[in-house]
């Protein structure tokens, strides 16, 4: 029932499925909707979620961004590799060109937010999507932690984690400085602590707030003019987010 972990990582129950946070079967969904021709996934890793899209589409232009990226597994998906500091660098990519940008379990590891999303939405073609998935900080076993004394797992100091994010808040941050150029199209649930795999894809499906994980499918409806950037310089945010040079 138990396994060997390190503290602050990953579960220990054995019939919790981990790799179910990375909701892959939520990315095939989408794919099948929307039938991206080119797509960009920051913090590729090893290629896993780059691997579902030329899986759905054999000639798709791809991009694997990540400061160690595993080369060996891109290369065979015959994927574009840019290693870059996401929170500094301009990505080396056309403005307004790619159908589709990923970033699963990324965003929870970034302080620079509104630089990242400035470029995402720059570099997104117009009703191009951006797929983000997040740990959930209010997941159900995280609102009952702290009851008992302990930390939301998905955000401890022990951890790579430094942000967190919930369905309220995330919404409320894209709708705010997003609101004349994107759109929240759905969000998602996936892995539902501690249930096992086929339990804990009906849990999140019917209650996304509740699941450990959350992915939001954003569209771009319109043009997209450096808004991220404009409302750090418009707003006191008390903090040094860098905005470019």
């Amino acid at each position: 029932m138990n396994k060997s972990i390190i503290k602050g990582t990953t579960s220990s129950l054995s019939f919790v499925d981990h790799n179910e946070t990375y909701g892959r079967h939520i990315i095939r969904r989408i794919c099948k909707i929307i039938k991206p021709n080119s797509c960009l996934d920051i913090g590729a890793g090893n290629g896993e979620d780059l691997k579902i899209i030329r899986e759905s589409n054999e000639n798709a232009k791809l991009w694997g961004v990540d400061y160690r990226p595993n080369n060996k597994n891109l290369f065979k998906l015959k994927a574009n590799i840019i290693t870059a500091n996401l929170e500094f660098d301009e990505l080396p990519i056309r403005d307004n060109s790619i159908d589709l940008i990923i970033a699963n379990q990324t965003m929870e590891h970034v302080k620079e937010i509104y630089w990242i999303n400035h470029q995402v939405f720059k570099k997104l073609t117009l009703n191009g999507h951006f797929l983000m998935g997040v740990p959930n900080l209010l997941a159900l076993h995280n609102r009952f932690l702290p009851l008992f004394g302990y930390h939301p797992s998905c955000i401890k100091m022990i951890s790579a984690h430094i942000r967190g994010y919930s369905i309220p808040d995330t919404n409320l941050f894209y709708k705010t400085i997003g609101g004349d150029f994107l759109d929240i199209v759905n969000v998602y649930g996936s892995q539902f602590y501690p249930f096992p795999k086929t339990a804990s894809r009906i849990a999140s499906k019917l209650l996304p707030g509740l699941a450990t994980c959350i992915f939001f499918l954003i569209k771009k409806t319109g043009i997209y003019n450096n808004e991220f950037i404009e409302w750090t310089k418009n707003n006191m945010l008390e903090t040094n987010y860098y905005i470019g040079h």
